[in-house]
């Protein structure tokens, strides 16, 4: 959400949405950066988002804007803050160091965009960098700019690029975020790419636009079979525990099929509580 947008902030409380990108970057133009990093901050500490996770993007390392903008969104105290284009687990711990000289309380923690190709090759040390580290957000246009002179359609030239990521977070244990889907009335090739992304593996996608809100919402979400399915199986563990082999649906089952099934448990109860908001 652009923080220069009231109109936009005010849209976010109303969405179901898992968590609200107050934007001081790309969607916020430069004379209009000061008074939207106040109203990123008021908007972060304001209380009137639900259960939504709040997080501040701040413009990146280097820029004129970064460190104004990095003492103000630890001094809100927002659940994360993104940070674009973040290159080296050294940057990493650069952020940290600035969020906790601001007083950045230790609930927020710290987002970062990978962008570059230099971010992708380094992005296992990116993402073992710090334990404020929690989140990597794909950031696929930059991506794309930086690898290809030339527009290429479809995903298949950064899939490697994705998958190295996608690797990395999960070694890391942190979570990890599809990039944006620009062409907001393209609905079909939108819904293609959510469902490219679930496959993969990724945690969830970032929207540009509220009508992108129920096409991804459906594509992450369990199907009500899967949480049906996940519950029988967490149950036949449960009740065969002790006898050997435990099968459910004529499949054996072991440990990590239990994890699995309870984070699919644990998405399905996040979102039925996001949506009785």
């Amino acid at each position: 959400m652009p923080s220069s947008n009231a109109k936009a902030l005010e849209k976010a409380k109303t969405l179901p949405i898992d968590a609200v990108i107050f934007d001081l970057e790309d969607a916020v133009a430069p004379d209009a950066k000061p008074a939207a990093r106040e109203a990123a901050a008021a908007a972060a500490a304001s209380g009137e988002y639900g259960r939504r996770t709040l997080t501040i993007r701040v413009n990146g390392i280097g820029t004129e804007w970064h460190d104004a903008d990095l003492a103000a969104a630890a001094q809100a105290g927002p659940d994360a803050v993104v940070v674009p284009k973040v290159n080296s687990a050294a940057e990493v711990a650069q952020l940290v160091a600035g969020l906790e000289k601001h007083g950045a309380p230790d609930h927020t923690r710290l987002w970062a965009m990978i962008e570059t190709p230099v971010a992708i090759l380094d992005a296992l040390a990116i993402a073992r960098a710090s334990e404020r580290l929690s989140c990597f957000v794909m950031g696929t246009n930059d991506l794309v700019k930086e690898l290809y002179a030339e527009h290429v359609p479809g995903r298949a030239p950064i899939l490697p690029s994705l998958h190295t990521a996608l690797l990395a977070a999960r070694a890391a244990g942190i979570a990890i975020l599809d990039g944006v889907y620009n062409d907001v009335k393209d609905t079909d090739g939108f819904l293609a790419e959510c469902e490219q992304g679930r496959q993969m593996g990724f945690d969830g996608k970032t929207l540009i636009h509220p009508g992108q809100v129920e096409g991804a919402n459906t594509a992450f979400a369990p199907s009500e079979r899967a949480v049906e399915d996940a519950r029988g199986l967490i149950q036949a563990f449960e009740d065969g525990q002790g006898s050997g082999v435990v099968t459910y649906n004529g499949r054996m089952v072991e440990n990590l099929h239990v994890e699995s099934a309870r984070r699919t448990l644990s998405i399905h109860e996040a979102i039925q509580a996001l949506a009785s908001q």
